[in-house]
């Protein structure tokens, strides 16, 4: 970290409306070093984004926003051994859903291979570039250690014509993958070994996904990201942590090759979440052996995966906003990330009744064939979302768990002699149940009071108890999906092999649920709470007409407390 960085980030701490970035702009701004913010997010496509590139997705584009500024949505492409078509459009739906407006700013590393050449043949003709012959494991040698400097590349002698001429033939396919690669000439004695004459080009004999076979040769990412930057007009290349000791390699790369108003790379912590699966590598290998359906599989952390869940870009905001930006790495408890889905659903998703473990109940004294419709409430804490009518009638159905025939101390459900309320309906009284051969209940049975209508009594009598229901004749099934973190956060993330501790009990399937007639007609990705059981949405993978499905969000309760 510079002088100037340190000096920043030491008075952010003071002025804690902005973080330690916006100083730097704004510095940047005042004294003219750029008359514009210009900001980009590039991924490299060799995979789904997960929940830390949300971070740099809202960072980056949030301050094109605030200083009136530009955003580039980037991909950087330049390794076709592990990027594919299905991930660039994978990753569009992820930046736009999180509401990052690239407008016509879409861009590729690839349409700037021939760029990319010239500024390599410009190096090559300054001296400050050279073919090796050497293999990579011969250039590990080479580069020495933290404490031992490295030794010359034999090809680093050659003339500028030579190189120039192999350089060349590198580009024509006359050599074979890892026989030839083009190096940066800087110093093999430096203490940041990034700068000992790093590889800036490799010779790789593949189709890539966006120019075909035009190119056996491609540029390393040291060398192509700070020219993609320099070429679109970035001036804050904001990146994360890991390439502060790239840095001078990236300010290298745009003064040698004479760019007139070369970027700023600035980097900040990682958003790191506690027990959850973030690595393309383990993710691939969870897709590839079917224990996750896809890396849009519900139980994992990828953008796609929080969305197809039920999270809102909202929440996603929210969480980012919360964790902050700073130098100081630091892991978020996932904890946090379910308390911003609450608090953004709590006033806007309808509150409806589904039974997600049914039991009959029957109310022996309702009329036989009546059915009357009543008045529920869609969300107590947002009357704009008004109300519903739900159908009730003789048969219902209750939760199993809202009924035992021999209850502990302090049960105010149903049992036998008690009374409760049905929600938004009446007090009804247990009278018994009914059980198959093999003793379990099958049948709950009670009487209702019809004074008690809305769920008051007339004569003033208290309840303790009240429990949802849906109308047995009108319910319509669906499957509900029970979500727990697909680690087993009591024995950590990896296992001492390096595999994952992978928790048994992460999916629950229910396929006999009872929802209210209403729900028929949700559609993917509505959101809603369910009484007493959560937050839930319409999976857009697996619902088809007639046959829902839910993907549980996030449950009622948390231990989880916002810090002051």
């Amino acid at each position: 970290m510079s002088e100037i960085e340190k000096e920043i980030v030491d008075s952010a701490e003071v002025k804690e409306s902005k973080n330690f970035i916006e100083q730097i702009i704004e510095k940047d701004l005042a004294e003219g070093v750029y008359d514009t913010v210009h900001t980009r997010f590039p991924p490299e496509p060799n995979g789904y984004l997960h929940i830390g590139h949300a971070k740099s997705i809202l960072l980056n584009y949030g301050l094109s926003q605030k200083y009136n500024g530009k955003f580039n949505l980037r991909f950087d492409d330049t390794n076709p051994t592990k990027e594919k078509a299905e991930f660039v459009e994978s990753i569009k739906a992820d930046v736009k859903w999180l509401g990052a407006d690239w407008e016509d700013r879409l861009f590729f590393a690839s349409n700037y291979f021939d760029q990319m050449y010239e500024a390599a043949v410009k190096l090559i003709k300054k001296g400050k570039a050279y073919v090796s012959d050497l293999s990579a494991e011969q250039i590990r040698e080479y580069r020495g250690s933290l404490t031992e400097p490295g030794k010359e590349d034999p090809g680093s002698t050659r003339s500028v014509e030579e190189n120039l001429t192999l350089f060349e033939d590198m580009k024509a396919g006359k050599y074979e993958d890892g026989t030839k690669v083009l190096r940066a000439r800087i110093d093999m004695a430096s203490p940041n070994i990034n700068m000992r004459d790093p590889v800036i080009y490799r010779v790789a004999h593949m189709s890539h996904q966006n120019t075909g076979d035009k190119w056996c040769i491609y540029p390393m990412y040291d060398f192509a990201h700070p020219i993609e930057d320099a070429i679109e007009g970035v001036t804050h290349s904001i990146c994360t942590l890991e390439f502060e000791d790239h840095r001078p390699l990236y300010d290298w790369v745009v003064r040698e090759l004479e760019y007139p108003h070369p970027p700023k790379q600035i980097e900040f912590a990682k958003l790191y979440l506690t027990n959850v699966v973030t690595g393309k590598r383990y993710i691939k290998k969870l897709v590839e052996q079917g224990i996750v359906d896809g890396w849009d599989d519900p139980r994992l952390v990828s953008i796609a995966a929080l969305r197809r869940r039920g999270f809102t870009p909202e929440s996603i905001k929210k969480f980012v906003e919360l964790c902050g930006i700073s130098k100081a790495q630091s892991s978020a408890d996932y904890a946090m990330l379910e308390y911003c889905i609450r608090e953004d659903l709590k006033a806007k998703a309808p509150r409806m009744m589904a039974i997600l473990d049914p039991v009959k109940l029957v109310i022996d004294n309702y009329p036989e064939g009546q059915t009357e419709m009543l008045p529920v409430v869609n969300n107590p804490e947002n009357e704009a979302l008004g109300s519903r009518e739900v159908p009730f009638g003789k048969e219902l159905y209750i939760e199993r768990e809202d009924f035992m025939e021999e209850p502990p101390k302090k049960y105010f459900r149903m049992f036998p002699g008690n009374e409760v309320r049905l929600m938004s309906a009446y007090f009804v009284k247990c009278t018994g149940c009914v059980k198959d051969e093999n003793g379990k209940v099958v049948e709950v049975h009670c009487t209702y009071d019809p004074e008690s209508r809305g769920g008051n009594s007339p004569d003033g009598r208290k309840v303790k108890g009240t429990i949802h229901w849906v109308s047995a004749e009108q319910s319509v099934k669906a499957q509900v999906r029970l979500y727990e973190n697909i680690i087993d956060e009591e024995k950590g993330v990896y296992n001492e092999d390096g595999s994952l501790n992978l928790n048994p009990n992460s999916l629950t399937t229910l396929t006999e649920c009872r929802l209210e007639p209403a729900f028929a007609q949700a559609q993917a990705y509505d959101r809603f709470q369910f009484v007493r059981q959560g937050f839930f949405c319409v999976d857009y993978k697996d619902t088809k007409p007639g046959e829902l499905v839910f993907n549980r969000i996030v449950s009622l309760k948390s231990s989880y407390v916002l810090p002051k």
